[in-house]
């Protein structure tokens, strides 16, 4: 029997399994630039039991598997560079249990963000991740996602309580559990999270949950400059202001929304905010917010309750990528992102406007300022070959400014294909202890193989 045949024996359904060739170009590339890679064949799993099937059968006969939530992932994470399977969770979507009471929810790895929040709001909870797509909480947590919300509540790894694994050797494994917090043993749930499918894959997961505020404001706060707005975060983050979302997008960013929206906003230093929590506390912290900012600089203060009001004065944010693809059309995106101290951020904002300017290139700049992460969003033609190259320099300068301000190759979209370079750059000798865990875990290297390392 041949691939095809021997996966349909495995779960005994021929409408899951396909080489369909739409399907197949589906799954073998990401949203980025990356070069798309083919798998042999897709399959479209439903249960714990098919994925560990599936994962057994290919580490006997040492077949490449792909983990593969929305699509979504930045970095090719869900290439499958040298082919094989590519495990589609789309249809192991059920939300397993809610616990409201608890805070807590146990859900299947191909859950979207969405339909969870959809289906938490009648219990007053939310799940606070947003890292912008409609991810899969799967993906998510492969990838440590955070996002606009993490100043407040942190990233996936803060979120994830316990996780259920198939192992390469298709065993099934544990980790963590409906506890809040716990001290027995190894941290092995906050190994997992964030390791891009490459330890093991995941059939279900545990998360804590927040309750959704009586009220939320949005603010648009304008300045003069990068640094007089990022001086004006950093005031506001020590007064005591609880800040749900923070961030901070330079004029030549404000600019190429403009074109896109035919918008006109000002084409400055611009800080998005948002408020969250009682309506005597946002009253509160509305008025401290605009007193501490325009005690800093700030030109212009306006902020919105209704909700309707709220989303179009986020519209700008938002709409970064599409605006820089919209002025490039044809092209695909490069987007990136790297993390610095909070203190250096306005700095390599500015730093990084003067790299692409330098090298002739429009792009999008934008930073969660309450943690220092911010990304670059610059349209390229992936089939080009000197402008990969010419995006590779920028690339590796913005990085290298990052590590040399203490701060990280990428905060929250990952490693995968797009970061391999710069881990061994970061992290030195410790790469080694990774690679071991990979080995020991994965020692016929068929889970994810190429991403990290």
């Amino acid at each position: 029997m041949n691939l095809f045949e021997k996966l349909v024996d495995i779960i005994h359904d021929s409408s899951r399994v396909t080489t369909n060739q739409t399907i197949i170009e589906q799954h073998g590339k990401g949203l980025a630039y990356h070069a798309p890679h083919n798998p042999d064949v897709v399959v479209f799993i439903k249960t714990r039991e098919e994925v560990s099937r599936v994962v057994s059968f290919a580490n006997e006969n040492k077949i490449p598997v792909v983990p593969f939530g929305a699509g979504s992932s930045l970095e090719g994470h869900i290439i499958p560079i040298y082919g094989g399977i590519s495990l589609d969770f789309s249809l192991m979507n059920e939300i397993i249990s809610v616990h409201h009471d608890d805070f807590i929810v146990k859900v299947q790895p191909g859950v979207t963000r969405n339909q969870l929040n959809k289906e938490l709001k009648k219990y007053g909870l939310f799940f606070p991740v947003d890292p912008g797509a409609d991810a899969t909480i799967g993906g998510m947590s492969a990838t440590n996602a955070s996002g606009t919300n993490c100043v407040k509540y942190g990233c996936m790894r803060d979120q994830v309580l316990g996780l259920e694994i198939v192992m390469a050797d298709g065993s099934i494994v544990n980790t963590g559990g409906m506890a809040i917090k716990s001290s027995a043993g190894y941290d092995l749930t906050g190994l997992f999270v964030g390791s891009e499918g490459t330890l093991g894959v995941f059939t279900e997961i545990i998360l804590r949950l927040q309750g959704i505020p009586e009220e939320t404001v949005a603010i648009k706060a304008l300045f003069p400059s990068i640094e007089v707005a990022g001086d004006a975060s950093s005031m506001l983050l020590n007064s005591g202001v609880e800040v749900g979302k923070i961030e901070l997008v330079d004029g030549g960013t404000m600019k190429a929304v403009n074109s896109y929206k035919q918008t006109s906003f000002p084409e400055q230093a611009t800080l998005f905010i948002e408020l969250s929590g009682s309506p005597e506390a946002v009253k509160y912290d509305v008025e401290l917010t605009k007193e501490v900012v325009m005690s800093a600089g700030c030109t212009s203060f306006k902020f919105e309750t209704d909700s309707i009001a709220r989303s179009k004065l986020w519209e700008a944010r938002h709409h970064i990528a599409f605006a820089i693809l919209a002025a490039n059309p044809g092209k695909g995106l490069y987007s990136t992102d790297v993390c610095v101290p909070i203190s250096e951020l306005p700095g390599a904002i500015v730093e990084t406007r003067k790299i692409v300017e330098e090298y002739g290139v429009e792009a999008g700049i934008f930073g969660h300022v309450g943690d220092g992460n911010y990304h670059s969003v610059v349209a390229v033609d992936g089939s080009d070959e000197k402008q990969i190259e010419l995006m590779e320099t920028i690339h590796h300068r913005i990085v290298s400014y990052a590590l040399e301000k203490g701060g990280t190759c990428t905060g929250e979209h990952g490693i995968g294909l797009g970061k391999k370079l710069f881990l061994k750059e970061e992290h030195g000798e410790s790469l080694e202890l990774m690679l071991s865990i990979k080995r020991t875990f994965d020692p016929n290297n068929i889970l994810n193989p190429g991403k990290i390392f």
